[in-house]
């Protein structure tokens, strides 16, 4: 299930390399892989999903985050990818939780306010409050 957070960015659990064309189709420019290969039994590698962005003409970059957390090269490259899009991007994990905590500390790392980045992962369903002092810490920086 795809969750929209704003115009530019949405976030989702795993997806599978027969759906990017349809995601293609739905607006998306860009894919951002933040699941590590090999996490999970039965999920799809990530050069097969980056195969498949690059047949539908999606960009595709890969910034896993494992369960240790985020690194700043993972938040600099997520704020990267993010820069660089030409539309709406798709970035997926397990759950889309890491995905959706990735783009808000990239977002608040080039100066988000975090109020309104935490007030749009809540209308996505997500709760920013475990990674809240990190954002403040970012934003102020950004």
């Amino acid at each position: 299930m795809i969750r929209t957070i704003d115009d530019s960015i949405s976030v989702a659990p795993q997806i599978q390399p027969e759906e990017v064309a349809d995601l293609a189709a739905a607006g998306f420019t860009a894919i951002v892989n933040n699941r590590p290969d090999g996490e999970e039994a039965g999920q799809p590698e990530g050069a097969e999903i980056e195969a498949a962005a690059k047949a539908a003409g999606l960009s595709y970059v890969a910034i896993p985050v494992t369960h240790a957390g985020f690194s700043a090269p993972q938040v600099e490259s997520m704020a990267a990818a993010l820069a660089s899009a030409t539309g709406p991007v798709l970035a997926y994990c397990r759950s889309g939780t890491r995905s959706c905590n990735l783009w808000a500390l990239a977002s608040a790392s080039v100066g988000g306010d975090p109020d309104t980045l935490s007030a749009k992962a809540a209308g996505a369903g997500y709760d920013l409050s475990g990674i809240r002092p990190l954002l403040d810490t970012l934003s102020a920086r950004g």
